[in-house]
């Protein structure tokens, strides 16, 4: 059975060790180790990351929920971590943390920029009214499109449905110039709406 690494020490001494040390205790299997190192930088990142990540990002992320994903990624990579000198692991770790605010551009930039709704905004779908009001016209625009003579009826359903230009319309309605067609669509269009207006 593998002894306690902390043990012989009195309680509160891991506070006064240095990151080494902890980290050394860490990897001998002291977990109040890894936790004092957590608790050790958790701050100090937190105000270095705070002035990184930029504001519009802020809406979209908590500071604190970045530093702290990225103390928990590298503390499960901290076994293999080898601390060359003092401040190694603190620049291991902001390494680490300026890696997931580079993260956090890339998905802010991917996202629309968030936009304040009000109660007055209007949406872009019609509304039930806009809906039934269509729906009526285009009855009524059926129903009195039925009501029209034969030359009328083909002068607006080649013009308003097919699209078909004024010099086609001369031909399909065997006008002699596309002047004389689109004359013959305006007529047709004003017995249409005085049909409309019938019902």
């Amino acid at each position: 059975m593998r002894a306690d690494p902390s043990e012989g020490r009195p309680a509160g001494t891991l506070s006064k060790l240095n990151s080494r040390e902890l980290l050394d205790l860490l990897r001998d299997g002291n977990e109040q180790a890894g936790s004092r190192l957590f608790a050790r930088y958790l701050p100090l990142l937190h105000r270095w990351g705070h002035r990184r990540l930029p504001r519009w990002t802020r809406g979209a992320v908590d500071t604190a929920d970045v530093v702290q994903d990225a103390l928990l990624h590298t503390f499960r990579r901290l076994p293999s971590f080898e601390a060359e000198r003092d401040g190694a692991l603190l620049g291991y770790l902001r390494r680490t943390l300026i890696n997931r605010i580079r993260d956090q551009f890339r998905l802010a930039a991917r996202r629309p920029a968030p936009v304040q709704l009000d109660g007055n905004q209007a949406g872009q779908d019609a509304s039930p009214l806009d809906i039934a009001i269509t729906l009526e016209t285009r009855e009524r625009y059926r129903r009195a499109l039925t009501r029209l003579r034969a030359n009328d009826r083909n002068a607006i359903l080649a013009r308003l449905e097919h699209g078909f230009t004024y010099e086609q319309l001369a031909l399909i309605l065997r006008k002699p110039t596309a002047e004389a067609a689109r004359l013959a669509v305006r007529r047709a269009l004003v017995r249409l709406a005085r049909e409309m207006e019938r019902g």
